[in-house]
């Protein structure tokens, strides 16, 4: 059970997340007690990505952080994307009639699932995955100032807001990065450099970082059922919604496989390219664009760790297979 339980990690923390949130929502006997719950585990989300950053920062060699040509490369293709559709967005009829509203919305869930920035977890998984966890960091780094700066440039011709301007947009995101990424980064050198207990710890609990993630992982995955099943969209409508998000994650992650010339490059990249800092991205779709985007990005979440626990259980396998010849 024990073994079932660390290979399937990620599929069992969406199952829990889900079949916990499911329980509550609809046993009437419990449905007081997850009124309570509900914003507890709201408030603890960001304590968790912070812990899981603080755990994965703690053991970066920040010397060793140098800007690699994949590191560019994925930030072109992204750029690339998000021009395309950005583009196909501003082509679509403003007559507010159904079907360009429904086409438009619908693009828009795949916008918000390119242009969010690097996944908080990309770092732990590519070290599960045997790839370079210092060029990996320096890459959330650099992708999570990228959609910073993008996001508010974009966002307001696509879906206009009173008041809403690059100024105070760009402020709002940066103030969501900065309290779960600058504060975990700087922690994690204090602790590398000056706490040598706490990093020991750290250094002989090699999957902590990842079990920290599967937590955040059920807590995010039952607050996506909540917001789907919340939902007035259209069944046809939200069922595209739904898979939209699968077909984006296998294109991105496809494309940044493509872009990786070594089997460790390829794993850096591939995860680069296709995980996404998913709770960001639904605050983000949320506040900037419409509630349809952000189920888009819930749903994201979901399948971008199925893809996931795939990678993983194919590592495992030929790790498996290398230990038997």
């Amino acid at each position: 059970m024990l073994r079932f339980l660390k290979n399937w990690t990620l599929p069992v923390a969406i199952t829990v997340g889900v079949g916990l949130y499911l329980l509550f929502a609809l046993t009437p006997a419990l449905q007081s007690a997850g009124d309570v719950l509900g914003p507890i585990l709201e408030k603890l989300l960001p304590a968790t990505i912070f812990m899981t950053l603080f755990v994965t920062f703690s053991k970066v060699d920040f010397h060793l952080m140098r800007l690699r040509r994949w590191h560019l490369l994925i930030l072109g293709a992204q750029l690339a994307l998000v021009a395309l559709l950005l583009s196909a967005i501003l082509a679509l009829p403003a007559d507010g009639s159904l079907e360009a509203t429904a086409r438009k919305h619908l693009l828009e869930v795949v916008l918000i699932c390119v242009v969010a920035p690097c996944a908080s977890a990309a770092p732990v998984v590519v070290g599960k995955l045997g790839g370079d966890l210092t060029q990996m960091t320096t890459f959330m780094l650099l992708s999570s100032v990228a959609a910073s700066l993008l996001i508010p440039l974009l966002f307001p011709l696509i879906e206009p807001h009173e008041g809403l301007t690059f100024v105070p947009a760009f402020l709002a995101i940066l103030g969501k990065l900065a309290s779960v990424l600058l504060l975990p980064l700087v922690l994690g050198a204090i602790v590398r450099h000056w706490v040598k207990p706490v990093y020991a710890f750290i250094k002989t609990t090699p999957d902590l970082g990842f079990y920290l993630w599967s937590v955040c992982l059920a807590i995010t995955s039952g607050l996506t059922m909540r917001n789907i099943l919340a939902s007035h969209t259209a069944a046809h409508l939200f069922g595209a919604i739904a898979l939209l998000p699968l077909a984006t994650a296998v294109v991105q992650a496809l494309i940044g496989g493509a872009i990786g010339r070594s089997k460790e490059e390829c794993t850096c990249t591939r995860q680069a390219m296709f995980q996404k800092n998913t709770g960001l991205a639904i605050w983000i779709a949320w506040v900037f664009l419409t509630p349809e985007a952000s189920i888009g990005a819930g749903c994201y979440v979901l399948w971008q760790n199925i893809i996931n626990s795939y990678e993983l259980w194919q590592h495992r396998r030929s790790d498996a297979r290398g230990a038997g010849q």
